[in-house]
């Protein structure tokens, strides 16, 4: 699974996302792709089903670009723990990903079964995805 090899801080504030992307907003590797239209933590579990779905239905053909990364601590307390007593341990890692944010991208696969297997890798992830197509692409493979 994904995770930083090391983090400035063991156990950071949760923050708050507010804006669109404008970083990582277009295709840049891939001629197929999916998009986020909501703005989730996806922890690097997702991340990892979506890409095991989506690498297994394209037959391990062509190439597949993870764009997210789990750089993102958060923490949790174990069950029926009072409160106070300090902040839990880190759990897992997760990406932050708001609106317009380029998940996965492909390339070397026809169109059919890029369109399938982004949606079943969609399937995986907790925000609604938009599969997109670079501008020009055309179909000979």
């Amino acid at each position: 699974m994904l995770q930083p090899k090391k983090t400035k801080y063991r156990r950071p504030q949760k923050g708050r996302m507010k804006s669109i992307t404008k970083r990582g907003s277009e295709i840049a590797f891939g001629s197929f792709a999916i998009k986020t239209l909501d703005q989730f933590w996806i922890t690097a579990r997702q991340i990892e089903a979506a890409r095991q779905a989506i690498t297994r239905e394209m037959k391990r053909q062509g190439q597949l670009w993870i764009r997210i990364f789990p750089d993102k601590p958060v923490t949790k307390k174990p069950a029926e723990v009072r409160m106070g007593k300090g902040k839990g341990t880190p759990e897992y890692f997760a990406a932050r990903v708001s609106p317009g944010r380029i998940l996965f991208e492909a390339d070397g696969i026809p169109l059919e079964v890029a369109r399938e297997a982004m949606r079943l890798g969609a399937q995986k992830l907790p925000v609604h995805t938009k599969f997109i197509v670079r501008r020009d692409y055309s179909e000979e493979i």
